[in-house]
């Protein structure tokens, strides 16, 4: 045979190098991630469907009362013709062919105290 060529030498240190690191202890299965039972994924997947609700409620709200425009928005009713009023004249009454009763009379001899 051959002689191994100098970068066959080197990639065969450089691999029994790299063997001499690892041991059994790191070839063992990782041990299952401990922690919050709820992940960041979760979370934010909740958060975003109550963003979401939140924003539908809001447009429904926003439809529903701009279904009446508001003042400012509607057009101006049409001006009335103004025409000039003129106040009833009082009618002169007939004269009452009764005499008239005060209901305060004055009376004309002031009896005396007996």
């Amino acid at each position: 045979m051959t002689d191994p060529a100098p970068i066959e030498e080197r990639l065969r240190a450089a691999l029994e190098a790299r063997g001499r690191l690892i041991s059994a202890h790191d070839l063992s299965p990782a041990s299952p991630p401990a922690g919050r039972t709820w992940g960041t994924r979760r979370t934010r997947r909740v958060l975003s469907f109550a963003v979401a609700a939140a924003a539908a409620a809001a447009a429904a709200v926003f439809l529903l009362l701009s279904s009446n425009p508001p003042d400012h928005l509607r057009p101006a009713p049409p001006a009335r013709q103004s025409h000039p009023t003129v106040a009833p004249t009082p009618t002169p009454t007939a004269p009452n062919p009764e005499p008239s009763t005060d209901p305060n009379p004055v009376p004309s001899a002031i009896p005396s105290a007996s």
